[in-house]
């Protein structure tokens, strides 16, 4: 991998350019201007182009299982190649190292075609440290990326979060009916491989906006198998999600959850060979059975647990491409309860944040609705530790709901709400809940929510399929909805921002501020549309936590 000197480092940030530790400014950089005889450094490294040799294409980082000190670098191929590698910029601005690339591979069940991706596990970072790296091949130019490691310990921090953000490509070829001319002539006209629309291309720009240390992926994530349905490529479509995402995903982790749309007939036993493929994730309980691997894990940030999960597993609603409730025989229900009960009792963590496809409040009126499986799996759970906030997507439009705990004895078991003050939520006696669904999906349902506080509940299965659908229509109930506090009926698009504020003193409160955010352009222009306050006293004083 090496080349000349002065070979131009391609899309590096602000933040990227400085390798440094703690965040202080690096030095400029004079590669340009170094004489000819001085040494190469390993961050300015390319090699020529060799026909034949695949590009560097969709990069994007993952969190290790300690965020404060590992870091995966990943990138897709379509074939085989030599050496795939990352060169890690040092702190201290030296010569740098190399770390070898672990490759995966799957063969796609419909389309036969053969996908490669290359992770490079970075370990032994710092804390709260920017590095700047490249990732690359033989035959190949490297792709140059930065990211900052995660605080260890109380500290303030940004993330974001969006689910259902579909691929904005232009891979369908539109055939009109008989009679009916193109708008185009004799040209053809092409569309979205699945529901993609240019919000799903904007947002990334709109994230890059705010800058976030990383992103939650709150499920269907680029729909390859709604485009697997269609006859078209699940594979270029999660290649064009990947690619388009590297914007920022280069730069700082998008951290996900599987979806429904995750679910890919054919491919492994539960349809995620895909998402396990893409994706090194966490260490968790899931990586003990190759079915599971990856489709739940946790990490840390500053004082703050995140917990993802796969809540197909305990859904009643069949939404997938292959009916899943069940599949990790209780394997996952077990570890969450101990994963929430070691972090509830552990004196260093505030907050509980649980990321998830299905939501378990939902006030759309012809949509997929909450689901009562969840509820009745996981939200004793949730009641018991004491979780702060869930972040979860499937309806495409996005609301919250006022702190709640424990549910109404009836059939839906409706959650009950602890406060409902609209712009201050005590978390520490309830848990918010969040759709945030309209990440760019082009068939949104802003406009389709019950007037008055009411949702719909999925509370079991029609022996019938859907219309148009591989899977069973669902049975819904209407409840009333005392948890309702806040829905956006008028945007299309919008993802949260949570700046977390862990306090100043020990068993103080500690905050997460919170902007909805819709956007607009290829520059992702924001506007805030919502914004509210979490609290919570720190778990650090005398007393412990609220619960």
């Amino acid at each position: 991998m090496t080349i000349a000197r002065r070979s131009i480092l391609k899309g590096t940030s602000a933040a990227g350019a400085a390798l440094v530790a703690g965040g202080a400014a690096a030095h400029p950089a004079a590669a340009a201007d170094a004489p000819d005889d001085g040494p190469a450094s390993p961050l300015l490294q390319a090699t020529p182009h060799r026909i034949g040799a695949p590009s560097v294409s969709g990069t994007h980082l993952q969190f290790g299982t300690d965020p404060a000190t590992e870091m995966t670098v990943s990138w897709i191929t379509p074939q085989s190649v030599r050496r795939p590698q990352v060169r890690l910029g040092s702190p201290g601005g030296g010569h740098g190292r190399v770390v070898e690339a672990e490759t995966r591979t799957y063969r796609d069940a419909l389309g036969k075609d053969e996908v490669y991706v290359h992770h490079a596990r970075l370990t032994g970072l710092r804390p709260a440290t920017t590095y700047l790296y490249t990732a690359g091949h033989d035959g190949a130019s490297p792709e140059t990326g930065s990211f900052t490691t995660a605080p260890r310990g109380r500290a303030p921090f940004t993330f974001t979060s969006f689910g259902d953000q579909a691929t904005p490509n232009l891979r369908r070829h539109v055939v009109f009916p008989d009679g009916m001319p193109s708008p185009l002539g004799k040209y053809p006209v092409y569309t979205s491989s699945q529901i993609g629309s240019p919000h799903a291309a904007d947002i990334v720009a709109a994230v890059e906006r705010v800058g976030p240390l990383f992103n939650l992926l709150n499920g269907d994530l680029c729909y390859a198998s709604y485009s697997g349905r269609h006859g078209q490529s699940r594979t270029a479509t999660w290649a064009d999600w990947f690619i388009n995402n590297s914007r920022s995903t280069r730069l700082r982790p998008w951290m996900p959850c599987a979806g429904n749309h995750e679910n890919e007939s054919g491919n492994g036993p539960i349809g995620a060979l895909g998402y396990q493929t893409y994706y090194d994730l966490p260490d968790s309980t899931a990586d003990r059975d190759e079915r599971t691997r990856g489709m739940w894990y946790a990490f840390t940030v500053g004082s703050v647990r995140f917990i993802s999960l796969a809540n197909d597993d305990v859904a009643i609603q069949n939404s997938g491409e292959t009916y899943l409730r069940g599949y990790s025989g209780g394997a996952q229900q077990r570890w969450l309860e101990r994963e929430l009960r070691t972090a509830r009792s552990n004196r260093a963590i505030d907050w509980i944040v649980v990321c998830m496809h299905h939501p378990m409040i939902s006030s759309s009126k012809h949509g997929s609705g909450s689901d009562l499986g969840i509820r009745e799996a996981w939200g004793p759970l949730f009641d018991a530790y004491g979780v702060d906030l869930v972040v979860s997507g499937h309806e495409h439009y996005y609301e919250r709901s006022h702190p709640v705990r424990g549910t109404l004895p009836n059939d839906t078991r409706t959650p009950v709400p602890t406060g409902t003050d609209p712009h201050l939520a005590d978390t520490g006696r309830g848990t918010v809940h969040m759709v945030i669904g309209a990440g760019g999906n082009a068939a949104t349902t802003q406009d389709d929510l019950f007037e008055r506080p009411q949702g719909r509940v999925v509370i079991g299965l029609e022996d019938k399929p859907a219309p148009g659908a591989p899977y069973r229509e669902s049975v819904w109930l209407t409840e009333d909805a005392p948890w309702a506090a806040y829905q956006d009926r008028t945007h299309t698009h919008g993802f949260a921002a949570f700046e977390v504020d862990p306090g100043d003193r020990n068993g103080g409160t500690t905050t997460m501020r919170v902007t909805y955010y819709t956007f607009d352009g290829p520059h992702g222009d924001l506007t805030p549309v919502d914004t509210f306050t979490l609290h919570r006293r720190r778990t650090d004083g005398d007393g412990g936590d609220d619960d």
